[in-house]
C-alpha cells in the first residue's frame, strides 16, 4: 500500500514521504497512530508542498544558526555558580543553563539539542563547548566562575 509519512519513521523514511508499506503495517499501525495517510493524487500533490517548504524552512534555519554560531564564537559566556573550596559546583550545569546563558549574553537563539555535552558541567573552570544544529556545527567559550 503507497502512503505519505506525516512523521519521520524510524527504518522507514521521513515527514512528508511517499512510500510503499506493507498492508497490514499501513492499514493497523501507521495510518491508525496518525504517522501516515494513504497516498492519494491530492495527498501527493500536497506532500510535495510540504516538502518544499520544510527544505526552504531549513535553509532559513541553517542560514540563522550558523549566523549565530559565529556570534557565539566570538563571544565568552561567563556563568557563576555556588562552588566548594575544590571547585566542585554544588549544582551541575546542563544544557538547558548554557544555552539560557548563550541567549541572554550573546543574544543568540539555538534550539536546546544544538548544544553537545556529554554530561552536565559539574566544576569550575574554562570549558569548549560544541554546537551542533542544521548541519552547522561550531564551538564557544564557556567559563564557570565561583559565586
Amino acid at each position: 500500500m503507497k502512503v505519505i509519512l506525516l512523521k519521520d519513521v524510524k527504518n522507514m523514511g521521513r515527514a512528508h514521504e511517499a512510500l510503499e508499506a506493507a498492508d497490514g503495517y499501513a492499514l493497523n499501525f501507521l495510518i491508525p497512530k496518525k504517522m501516515a495517510i494513504p497516498a492519494t493524487p491530492t495527498a501527493l500533490k500536497e506532500a510535495e508542498l510540504r516538502r518544499k517548504q520544510s527544505a526552504d524552512r531549513s535553509l532559513v534555519d541553517a542560514a540563522l544558526v550558523a549566523q549565530g554560531l559565529a556570534t557565539l564564537a566570538e563571544a565568552h559566556i561567563v556563568l557563576k555558580r555556588k562552588a566548594n573550596d575544590k571547585g566542585v559546583l554544588y549544582d551541575a550545569v546542563g544544557a538547558n543553563e548554557i544555552l539560557h546563558a548563550a541567549h541572554e549574553q550573546a543574544h543568540v537563539e539555538l534550539p536546546i539539542d544544538a548544544i553537545r555535552i556529554e554530561k552536565p558541567i559539574k566544576k569550575v573552570g574554562l570549558f569548549t563547548i560544541p554546537v551542533a544544529a542544521a548541519g552547522t556545527f561550531g564551538s564557544f567559550t564557556l567559563t564557570i566562575e565561583p559565586e
